[in-house]
């Protein structure tokens, strides 16, 4: 018997958890497979968890709210600990074929060697295509979504449990799958990265919906660079650490509600960008091809406005807001 746990991340979702609980109990469980899936309603203002149960689910009401940190009570806590395999899913997406979850827990148990597992994501828009200048910006911004193969998509992917159970995310992170692409990828920060490691199922796809305003489609890239940004400061400050101290580092900021602040006022800002490394606000020219400038130099205004944001929120310690 495979034992399985799937943590669907749910954070005031009573819209739409309903409709991902039945979605997740008419997916076809292979034979030989236990199959569990927790609810992991994390400090909803909303009823998430009255109307998961509703549905028939299996919830966990946390009081306290983060993707690392309820990453860390379901992978540590949670699940079972006798689960062989954890299913990592986000609560606002959904699965278009009936087989998805077979084929990512039997694909993921028939390559024992990989670490991670991904689904591939979809945006809505790119199914009915875009309506709106809003929209069509929306897909262009997607840039990081063909890389699902060697990156980390937080909204659905599987990990033997051994492998996630040796890793502790800091508690606050906005961008916590980058960050675990990195503590995949070497080790935990102990050695050099090995790209086998992580991989995509062909055929595989999971549809999540696009921000569909301008001001939406802001905060979302906003975050994106917070994040990211944190987490650069992260892996120097632990990259900085003896590698024997570095995993008790990593299980203290995992511990501590108040370490990864501590953190990032110890090394941010830093000369001479700031709060946001230069390259957040560059790369989008850095790999344009001339016959794309014009397109690209639109694209660079976008990321100037959202680059600038970014360091004014991070100078004020309302970055606080996203961690």
């Amino acid at each position: 018997m495979l034992r399985v746990d799937l943590g669907v991340f749910a954070h005031d979702e009573a819209a739409g958890i309903a409709a991902m609980v039945t979605g997740l109990r008419a997916q076809a469980v292979p034979p030989g497979v236990d199959l569990r899936v927790l609810v992991l309603a994390n400090g909803c203002h909303d009823d998430t968890a009255a109307r998961a149960r509703a549905a028939g689910a299996e919830v966990a009401d946390l009081a306290e709210g983060g993707k690392s940190r309820t990453w860390n009570r379901f992978v540590h806590h949670l699940s079972r600990p006798e689960a062989d395999l954890l299913v990592f899913a986000d609560a606002d997406i959904s699965l278009p074929e009936p087989d998805a979850l077979a084929r990512l827990i039997l694909g993921l148990r028939d390559r024992p060697a990989l670490w991670v597992l991904n689904s591939q994501p979809v945006k809505d828009l790119a199914l009915r295509g875009p309506r709106t200048l809003v929209e069509r910006l929306a897909l262009k911004a997607a840039g990081g979504l063909d890389d699902w193969k060697t990156a980390i998509c937080g909204q659905l992917y599987a990990m033997p449990a051994a492998r996630a159970r040796a890793f502790h995310l800091p508690i606050g992170l906005p961008v916590e799958d980058g960050f675990l692409r990195a503590l995949v990828l070497t080790d935990g920060l102990t050695a050099a990265e090995d790209f086998s490691r992580i991989d995509g199922l062909d055929g595989l796809r999971h549809i999540y919906a696009s921000e569909t305003t301008l001001a939406g489609l802001i905060r979302h890239q906003e975050r994106i660079v917070i994040g990211s940004a944190i987490n650069a400061a992260l892996f120097a400050h632990l990259r900085a650490l003896p590698l024997p101290a570095r995993q008790a580092e990593l299980r203290r900021l995992a511990a501590d509600p108040a370490a990864l602040s501590g953190v990032l006022r110890a090394s941010l800002p830093r000369a001479p960008f700031g709060f946001v490394p230069f390259h957040f606000l560059f790369k989008r020219l850095a790999r344009a091809r001339i016959a794309r400038l014009p397109v690209a130099l639109l694209g660079f205004g976008f990321d100037a406005i959202v680059y600038l944001r970014a360091q004014i929120r991070m100078a004020r310690g309302a970055g606080a807001g996203f961690w």
